[in-house]
């Protein structure tokens, strides 16, 4: 093993370890445009599919979750932008759960140390997220929603109609205001 493949191996063994991101690596969503989805084309939103492990929560379908608001994040523990987002994501859970949000995280891998649910669940811990995730090792779920960014978010509506889409960091007053409007709708 050449000094520079054993100093990249070591780098990336201490980044799985100590839960650290890697700057730079999945930012190219925060430079994407954010997508959204116009009313008029609601598609119904996916299931969640070849999950490996559910964290803080039992098993979820979409069927369990009509009548409420979902979020659905997709992120991943070694991505800066995911990382950057969950403060956000735990405070919108945290502002509107008792309202009928439901906030579901897709932990999807994009490398091999991020497969670990033993290191998943640390990055649960580090970052106090409460709400139920979905491990998503075989992007099952990421491809049913034919999604593409680290990180993403999708709001689905009470009739499990996907009302906004959004890839990278930012937008978080426009997704506040979209659960915010529909959750005043249904009271």
């Amino acid at each position: 093993m050449t000094p520079k493949l054993l100093a990249v191996s070591a780098a990336l063994i201490g980044f799985a370890v100590t839960g650290a991101v890697i700057p730079g690596i999945c930012d190219e969503a925060s430079r994407a445009a954010p997508i959204t989805v116009a009313a008029a084309s609601h598609e119904t939103a996916p299931d969640f599919t070849g999950i490996n492990n559910w964290f803080n929560s039992k098993p979820l379908t979409i069927a369990d979750l009509r009548g409420k608001v979902v979020l659905v994040d997709f992120w991943t523990y070694g991505c800066v932008n995911c990382v950057n987002t969950l403060p956000h994501v735990t405070e919108l859970y945290a502002k509107y759960k008792d309202k009928g949000l439901v906030v579901v995280g897709v932990h999807t891998p994009e490398f091999p140390f991020e497969r670990s649910a033993a290191n998943v669940q640390a990055a649960l811990k580090r970052h106090g997220i409460t709400y139920p995730v979905a491990q998503d090792n075989d992007s099952r779920t990421w491809n049913a929603y034919r999604n593409q960014y680290w990180p993403a978010q999708y709001v689905i509506d009470q009739s499990g109609k996907i009302v906004f889409r959004h890839a990278g960091e930012g937008s978080y007053d426009e997704i506040d205001r979209t659960v915010a409007r529909l959750l005043n709708a249904s009271s």
